[in-house]
């Protein structure tokens, strides 16, 4: 069809169908904002809103109790340990600085009348016994941190036993705001669709056909984007049963729309070839000659064979001569391609715009 139309009105269809899209997007985005202000529908919960209080009390005490004792325990582990390396590393100096000092004194005849040797001895069995001291209450904080760390694991897990009991009721509450968000959507989008419908049937030839489209494009949108992600999905079957629907629907309405355009088209060929010519648009008629279709009754014609000058299924005239300068061209054509000269007047009945 686009072939037959003049460069202008091909412009001008552009910039309508642009039109139509961006009525779409303001339209799609005054529906997001309408949506995204609609008041909630339910307040958000959390599986620990189904525990009882009279369970969920004493486990979250006992929890946080054991939290608490596990940070103090980790805390003074971390301070034993750093005392103990730190009476672990005075030690080990002042044992390496005993070992050079006896290494390089004199020996004497009677090693325990030294006094100096005994002092220093003396100075490193402290040191010794305070490394010991910080080692141990080092690891009574690594069995405090245990035994805190065990107890916070045993909460958790009566917790955790808790949330598993209340999960089912929490999913069943789901469900159940999902349906709600869903027909709620459904109520907006369903309304729109079905209008989207109507026009599509009755108005998109019309004149204000880019609003149209706009309009269709709009709730597809709102059903596709909106609507289909928010379909619940129980176990498939309001999802399968909404396929049926529009399956069944969709189906029948083109099985009666084959039917009605097949009664139509045996109507069509039995009326006079000028009356058909009359009631065919020229440019459907150009459209379907560019595909290789009769005009008439649509069926495929070899419109590149020279020899066929009429279609074989319903007879109706695809190719005549000018009666000026004797060219073969289209029956259809209101003037000849080669001289100018108009078409007969037989075969070149007023068309349709």
């Amino acid at each position: 069809m686009s072939k037959s139309l003049r460069l202008p009105e091909k412009w001008f269809r552009r910039g309508l169908w642009l039109v139509s899209v961006v009525f779409a997007s303001f339209l799609i985005g005054l529906g997001g904002l309408v949506v995204g202000n609609l008041p909630q529908v339910a307040p958000t919960q959390e599986v620990e809103d189904f525990i009882p209080a009279a369970d969920a009390q004493p486990v979250k005490a006992a929890l946080q109790a054991a939290r608490k004792t596990e940070r103090e325990a980790e805390r003074a582990r971390d301070t034993a340990r750093l005392k103990y390396d730190a009476e672990k590393a005075r030690y080990s100096a002042a044992r390496e600085t005993f070992d050079n000092w006896v290494a390089t004194r004199r020996a004497t005849d009677r090693p325990e009348q030294d006094a100096d040797l005994l002092r220093r001895t003396r100075a490193l069995d402290a040191l010794k016994q305070a490394e010991d001291q910080a080692r141990q209450l080092l690891e009574q904080q690594d069995q405090s941190s245990l035994a805190a760390a065990q107890a916070v694991a045993q909460s958790e897990s009566e917790w955790s036993a808790l949330r598993d009991a209340a999960y089912p009721q929490w999913q069943e509450r789901m469900r159940a705001v999902e349906l709600r968000v869903f027909l709620y959507r459904l109520a907006i989008t369903l309304p729109l669709l079905v209008l989207a419908g109507w026009l599509f049937v009755k108005q998109r030839k019309s004149t204000w056909w880019p609003f149209v489209w706009g309009f269709i494009f709009f709730a597809l949108f709102a059903f596709f984007v909106e609507l289909v992600p928010y379909l619940p999905d129980y176990g498939g079957y309001v999802r399968y049963i909404v396929g049926i629907v529009l399956t069944v629907l969709l189906g029948r309405y083109a099985i009666l729309a084959l039917n009605r355009y097949l009664e139509r088209q045996k109507l069509q060929e039995a009326l006079p070839e000028v009356q058909r010519r009359e009631e065919l648009s020229y440019d459907v008629a150009l459209e379907r000659l560019a595909k290789s279709v009769c005009p008439g009754c649509e069926r495929p014609v070899d419109v590149k064979n020279t020899e066929i000058d009429f279609c074989p299924h319903c007879g109706i005239g695809l190719f005549d001569h000018c009666g000026a300068c004797q060219t073969r061209k289209s029956a259809f054509s209101r003037f000849c391609h080669a001289c100018g000269e108009p078409a007969k007047a037989v075969l070149a009945q007023p068309l349709k715009p």
